[in-house]
């Protein structure tokens, strides 16, 4: 007897899917554009071994530049994309390959470009922009380059990394790849003998949050038990990743590893560790307070890592249809005014999201937003209520881009990571305030502050030991050590026992967590998920006392992109993340949810 059956791609129904058919009508259009950008690519070359000549002559090659970015990035993402919804078509393996190969033969050619204006003395630079005024459209694709001029190799070195770049790019492929395609799981069954299937989107959206103890803990079982077959190729393919990461740093002459990967956030050492320790250590006790609770509400005989997602009150599990969350979002962001809401609305309902399970699909959710057209939003629905908090967080990317591609040009479009999650995680808290406001059943209110204690979760928790975790990575790594699963274990069970103490009781399997996200892959990006929320914390607050004031500032850094340091362009939103008080204060009031919890719980 089976529960689910997966469905093949093309058996989803269309309004489930989002149009890609917005980038390219088919596919003829896009091997048309392809082989079109393939050819333009040489253009850029004429400019080679000239930026020194004019300003004119780098004001022509940074259009030409930008007209090729903007060819580039929709071709990419289609690619992308339809990978991302079936890893498993061969076609769209092919396809991605030939994209990024296409990416890398794009990179090899304007790695001149960097390496050129690197070598322009000061006053050369500043002549420039005096005779041709036009050059200031690209001043901070022009200031990001000189931010590298420390760390740069030769023109010729440049270039030949640039050619490589297919290959440095390799283990994430792979790991990529491998999560979709490759790693599969055995199905398990209940206590009735009902078989279910397990995949990592089933896992991670469903049977993790199950209300049944005996389903999510052999759900749990049979995951670490799929994930355990890899452990060895996946640390090697890791270990991989971070040798490339520290033996370049050291060649470009970073201080450290750390200093090399935090050089493209704008953001200094003192603040990552500041956001780390903060959190891992004033936060540690509210969590282990809100897992104690939930042992003893649910009648646990221990708390495990399978039952830290469990519903605390698992029968007021609310369900909604995707359409009826949709109101809900908008009724929620109505404070953020008609421009915003505008752009919401287009997002629900014009084929932004792609909202199926099927087999292939990338789990979790993701939101792309490729300059000159619409942002696109991948989730799987499964009709539970929390995925409206998932559905917010994604539609604070698009809002974001949306704007940002509207009001900057392509290469002034993309802030620092570092605050990347502040506008996804400011959806989620006002979705949570209007929620709370509007209803008056004690356990929907119970519900939503469970909700809200989920996003600060997957943030401060999730991530933020994430971050924790790839610290001590780093360090390990700049001694020479090899990274081994059984190195990668010991160090993520540290992290996770020095966090929850006694509260949870974590067996060998909890370690093998580190498998499961590809953000390691990606510098250090998972502490800034934290950051993020920290600073929409402060912001939603000032929303909800000062209102159009609070929003107009925070719209204005939305439409700014990337042409602040993301300090600066936090202050402008309207939070100042130079100081840990708003740290403190985000964990203070997640210690006021637990307490909420304990009184309404008794």
């Amino acid at each position: 007897m089976t529960e689910h059956t997966l469905k093949q791609r093309q058996e989803v129904p269309e309004n489930q899917k989002w149009h890609i058919e917005d980038l390219f009508p088919s596919e003829a259009a896009w091997e048309k554009a392809y082989g079109e950008l393939q050819a333009q690519i040489p253009e850029v070359c004429q400019y080679k071994g000239r930026l020194h000549e004019s300003g004119n002559v780098l004001l022509a090659c940074f259009e030409t530049d930008e007209k090729l970015q903007e060819n580039l990035i929709p071709i990419t993402t289609y690619a992308q994309l339809r990978m991302a919804t079936n890893g498993t078509d061969p076609k769209n393996q092919a396809r991605q390959g030939k994209a990024r190969a296409l990416m890398s033969e794009y990179n090899q050619a304007v790695a001149f470009i960097s390496s050129e204006i690197i070598a322009l003395s000061e006053g050369t630079i500043g002549a420039f922009f005096k005779d041709v005024p036009d050059l200031h459209k690209y001043d901070t694709p022009i200031q990001d380059i000189l931010r590298d001029q420390p760390y740069a190799f030769s023109k010729e070195s440049e270039e030949i990394l640039a050619a490589l770049g297919e290959v440095h790019n390799a283990p994430l492929k792979i790991y990529e790849q491998s999560k979709s395609a490759d790693l599969t799981f055995s199905p398990f069954q209940d206590d009735s003998g009902v078989e279910y299937p397990l995949s990592f989107a089933l896992y991670e959206d469903k049977y993790e949050f199950s209300s049944q103890t005996n389903i999510r803990r052999k759900a749990y079982d049979a995951f670490v038990d799929g994930l355990r077959r890899y452990q060895n190729t996946y640390a090697g393919t890791y270990d991989t990743e971070v040798k490339k990461q520290v033996a370049t740093a050291r060649l470009r002459g970073y201080a450290s590893v750390t200093d090399m990967l935090l050089h493209p956030q704008q953001v200094s050492q003192a603040i990552y560790h500041r956001q780390i320790d903060t959190i891992y250590e004033e936060l540690a006790p509210h969590m282990q307070r809100y897992a104690k609770l939930k042992q003893r509400v649910l009648g646990l005989d221990k708390m495990t890592l399978a039952d830290i997602k469990a519903p605390l009150d698992p029968d007021y599990e609310p369900e909604i249809s995707y359409d009826d969350a949709a109101e809900t979002i908008l009724a929620a962001l109505n404070v953020m005014g008609s421009e915003y809401v505008s752009i919401m609305e287009k997002g629900l309902y014009e084929g932004w999201v792609d909202r199926a399970d099927n087999i292939g699909k990338q789990t979790g959710a993701f939101c792309s937003s490729p300059y000159g057209t619409h942002p696109f939003i991948l989730l799987t629905w499964t009709n539970m209520a929390r995925g409206t908090f998932v559905l917010a967080h994604e539609l604070g990317h698009a809002g974001h881009f949306y704007l940002a591609n509207q009001q900057q040009r392509v290469g002034s479009v993309r802030p620092s990571t570092y605050m990347i999650e502040a506008p996804s995680t400011l959806n989620e808290m006002l979705l949570a305030r209007h929620l709370l406001n509007k209803s008056e059943d004690v356990k929907m209110k119970r519900w939503v502050i469970l909700s809200l204690l989920g996003t600060y979760y997957h943030n401060f928790v999730t991530h933020l030991l994430e971050g924790a975790f790839q610290r001590e990575v780093y360090k390990v790594a700049e001694k020479g050590e090899t990274l081994t699963a059984q190195m990668l274990n010991e160090l993520k069970y540290d992290v996770l026992s020095g966090f929850w103490g006694d509260a949870l009781t974590l067996d060998d399997g909890a370690a093998l967590t580190w498998m499961r996200q590809p953000h390691y892959y990606m510098g250090l990006y998972p502490y800034t998920y934290s950051a993020g929320l920290t600073a929409a914390t402060a912001v939603s607050e000032k929303i909800a006392t000062e209102g159009q004031p609070a929003v107009d500032q925070w719209l204005s850094m939305l439409k700014a992109g990337g042409t602040m340091e993301p300090i600066d362009l936090l202050k402008k939103g309207g939070v100042d993340m130079s100081t840990s008080a708003p740290i403190s204060q985000a964990v203070s009031y997640v210690g006021s949810l637990v307490d909420e919890l304990e009184k309404s719980f008794g």
